[in-house]
């Protein structure tokens, strides 16, 4: 493995820490460099708290080898000024003559003005190291900026012969385990969505209470309010969003938002949750929700479980018709991933 690689990949292994904590911020890890040898390094935290780069610099013991160091970084130092101070200046200010970068920032604010201010200050600068994987565990940021729209996750349980549950009738198909990453998927998202029926029978909290984490904003599609207000996901405790065709006025953490059914409600849907800078979303269900995505091609990737046991009968689960990208044993339950390319 040559050496930037090695550095690029701690780089990865560190921005994984700020999962469901930065957003709409992306992943980003840090590492400082003398004599091939770490001497600094960090990762963006918290959305609203210090990038990855000043926590590495910050972590440097000994300032006086950031003149002779490079700094690895998995994404663009960013060029602007927000909730935080501009990362170029700080990389600058400290002397630090090389740096390495992944891949460039889809922002159009940064958009390479990082790259071009380091080389425009005389500093050696390579991009593009393991730049594919470093699309990959961006891919929220990424399609939020490039495709316009949220990052789109699909994700059901269904019995080994190929049905989700039954009519009217809430189960439980998945095992305790897949229940537990289900929660852990959750707190990686900026929300999570449900359709009318699901909502009704099963009467679902959406959140992540088998783990330490974010509650996603909670989606509900309701086409004409005939949901009660009493289920868990109006107990107003977590933000809320109700797409619906009826006027209701909106009250705390409850948004009722009006939207054309005679028009393509999915593509709709995800327009208003773009706006609201939310940069992704799963979809929990149920059938005719997750069809819907399907049919309109505008999802990302497929989370499904397979349980080993048989319904006979019940309502038939979606199907996907894209390559499988992963397969992986979670108890007795089989999950299988598909990316939609």
């Amino acid at each position: 493995m040559e050496t930037s690689e090695k550095y690029i990949k701690r780089c990865f292994e560190l921005a994984q820490n700020g999962m469901g904590q930065v957003a709409p911020n992306p992943l980003v890890g840090a590492v400082i460099v003398y004599n091939d040898k770490i001497i600094g390094e960090g990762y963006h935290r918290k959305y609203g708290e210090p990038h990855a780069e000043v926590n590495a610099i910050d972590s440097v013991l000994d300032k006086s080898l950031l003149k002779d160091a490079t700094l690895y970084v998995n994404l663009e130092p960013c060029c602007h000024e927000g909730k935080t101070p501009a990362c170029t200046d700080l990389i600058l200010k400290s002397n630090i003559p090389r740096v390495c970068i992944a891949a460039l920032d889809p922002n159009p604010i940064v958009a390479g003005n990082g790259l071009r201010i380091l080389e425009e200050s005389g500093l050696s600068v390579e991009v593009g190291i393991l730049e594919n994987d470093a699309l990959g565990l961006n891919r929220r940021f990424y399609t939020f900026y490039q495709k316009k729209r949220p990052y789109v996750i699909l994700k059901w349980a269904q019995s080994k012969d190929g049905f989700i549950g039954k009519i009217n009738k809430k189960i439980q198909i998945s095992n305790v385990q897949s229940q537990y990453l289900s929660h852990v998927w959750r707190s990686e998202e900026a929300a999570i969505m449900v359709g009318t029926q699901t909502a009704k029978v099963d009467n679902p909290q959406l959140d992540v209470r088998l783990i330490m984490g974010n509650n996603p904003i909670r989606i509900v599609l309701d086409r004409t309010l005939k949901l009660h207000y009493n289920l868990n996901l109006f107990d107003q405790t977590t933000p809320t969003i109700v797409f619906t065709e009826k006027s209701k006025k909106s009250i705390k953490n409850i948004e009722y938002i009006n939207i054309d059914f005679s028009k393509d409600v999915i593509l709709e849907m995800i327009n208003i949750l773009y706006e609201k800078n939310i940069q992704s979303i799963i979809v929990e269900g149920g059938t005719l929700l997750l069809n819907s995505f399907i049919r309109s091609n505008l999802w990302d990737e497929a989370r499904v479980f397979i349980a080993e046991n048989n319904l006979g009968s019940g309502i038939i689960a979606p199907k996907i018709k894209n390559v499988l990208f992963a397969e992986e044993q979670i108890g007795d339950d089989k999950l299988t991933v598909y990316k939609n390319e």
